[in-house]
């Protein structure tokens, strides 16, 4: 759930990590007792950074999240109705932390940054990339100041990867194999700007036919429906599906990934000292472990992070 438009060199694909990913997800009921209905919840237990919070929000106990809960395995409902996924658990981790709730509430995907500039939410956390256009408020693909811009406290690293029908690539193992096809994507992530920016590179009138979606959900139920040839989404969610989409037998990833780069907790413009808090939060789980052991559960170590940077993208 990016949307990230500078390409960068092709990640090392992270296979190995598929069948961990596949086994957290059948463990998830017993692995998510912290989580509510509305979100993350901090378990009872000192808070040692709670002081560094914004006294509203100390006194509130609670941190609005908005995210796109439709993104497994990173964020998703169980079927309970329960917030789950790799996101709601690190923010469980970092609310424990700072002595408060970080409250899971639903947005699309494009309107989250939106909803951080009309204090909507506090926070966005949601399989989001840090990048330079959305810390300084640019359009990625007019290049247009469209907003204050947000700051990111960065906790993951992903790319992006290409998926089909299994045992049907139709020779499709890059970006330019796309030309002449059709691909799903969800609206305003890194695979739609990558789908549009290769379709302008195809020769002989063989653009790319792009459909988009609201969420990586509705994209999926269309490539197995057969009415594209392909998808495309983060990494970690594309291999989540192709494990546990039809038992497995529903799709396969094709070829490695590109962009691989960090995944943010975006704060909007002019709260620092929320910003720093999450930051200090973060930094702690990851030093005593909990963070390690979070990332360990989902079967996605590749990605994990070894300190808490802000703003580190590109």
């Amino acid at each position: 759930m990016t949307a990230r438009t500078t390409r960068r060199p092709a990640a090392k694909s992270r296979i190995a990590a598929v069948g961990a990913i596949a086994v957290a997800g059948t463990m998830l009921l017993a692995a998510c007792g912290d989580q509510t209905k509305n979100g993350s919840t901090n378990s009872s237990g000192s808070a040692p950074l709670s002081g560094l919070l914004p006294k509203e929000i100390r006194d509130k106990g609670v941190i609005k999240v908005g995210s796109d809960i439709a993104y497994p395995p990173v964020e998703f409902k169980d079927k309970s109705g329960n917030t789950v996924g790799i996101d709601p658990d690190i923010a469980a981790a970092i609310g424990k932390q700072l002595g408060v709730t970080l409250q899971f509430q639903n947005g699309t995907f494009d309107t989250l940054i939106t909803g951080l500039r009309s204090k909507r939410y506090d926070l966005a956390m949601s399989s989001m990339t840090d990048t330079k256009d959305r810390q300084q408020g640019i359009d990625s693909e007019t290049k247009k100041k469209v907003g204050e811009g947000v700051d990111f406290v960065d906790y993951f690293t992903a790319g992006v990867s290409i998926y089909t029908p299994k045992g049907d690539d139709q020779g499709i193992k890059t970006w330019a194999d796309l030309c002449g096809k059709k691909i799903a994507v969800q609206r305003g992530t890194v695979s739609h700007n990558l789908a549009k920016a290769e379709s302008k590179k195809c020769t002989g009138g063989k653009k790319i036919a792009i459909e988009t979606f609201d969420n990586d959900l509705e994209a999926q139920t269309r490539l197995r429906s057969g009415g594209v040839d392909a998808g495309s989404s983060d990494f970690p969610v594309a291999a989540y599906a192709v494990k546990t989409s039809g038992g497995g037998k529903d799709f396969q990833i094709v070829g490695e990934q590109v962009e691989a780069a960090p995944y943010g907790i975006a704060v909007a413009k002019g709260n620092d000292q929320l910003t720093k808090a999450i930051q200090a939060a973060l930094e702690a789980i990851i030093k005593n472990g909990e963070y390690n052991k979070i990332i360990s559960k989902w079967g996605v170590e590749a990605g994990a992070v070894t300190e808490a940077k802000l703003n580190g993208g590109s």
